[in-house]
């Protein structure tokens, strides 16, 4: 009996991908990324399948290292926006006309978790609706929406208390 692409698939899937997911984590911080840049992988197998139908474990890492290589790539032009906003905001403050309100609004940007940070500078930054958010977060808007309302929580935490908004129940 003879096996289906997909059956095949799911096998190599199933053969590789707890050798995959180690690979990727030992490299990688972030459990919830790891699991991405694994998935990603299996993706990337199943759409090449028709070039290499049965790919070996080295051309997976291989492919692996790539998007490993990409999220290093990403995360330090995120570190590289982050220090040009910050010190474009460090500029705006030293005008002296918000007592540095902007800054101590970037640091505590900057303390949010990367979710969070992103969703609300598309509302807030980029001026985007929840539904064109949604779009751009590639989730439903009920999605986006409680998204930006856990955002909006955590980055008023992140505010000093004399910043934090008042007259709330």
């Amino acid at each position: 009996m003879t096996l289906t692409r997909q059956d095949s698939f799911l096998a190599l899937h199933e053969a590789f991908k707890p050798r995959v997911l180690g690979y990727v984590r030992r490299r990688i911080s972030s459990d919830q990324t790891a699991e991405e840049i694994a998935a990603d992988v299996f993706r990337i197998a199943w759409q090449k399948r028709e070039s290499d139908p049965d790919p070996s474990i080295g051309w997976l890492l291989n492919v692996a290292r790539n998007l490993i290589g990409n999220e290093y790539r990403s995360r330090a032009r995120t570190v590289q926006l982050q220090d040009r906003l910050r010190d474009s905001e460090a500029v705006k403050c030293q005008g002296g006309d918000d007592d540095g309100a902007r800054g101590t609004i970037a640091a505590a940007l900057g303390r949010l978790r990367e979710k969070d940070r992103e969703i609300l500078q598309l509302m807030y930054w980029e001026e985007l609706t929840l539904a064109e958010v949604a779009q751009v977060l590639s989730c439903k808007e009920a999605t986006a929406r409680v998204r930006l309302h856990r955002a909006r929580k955590s980055f008023e935490k992140a505010l000093p208390q004399q910043l934090r908004p008042t007259g709330k129940d």
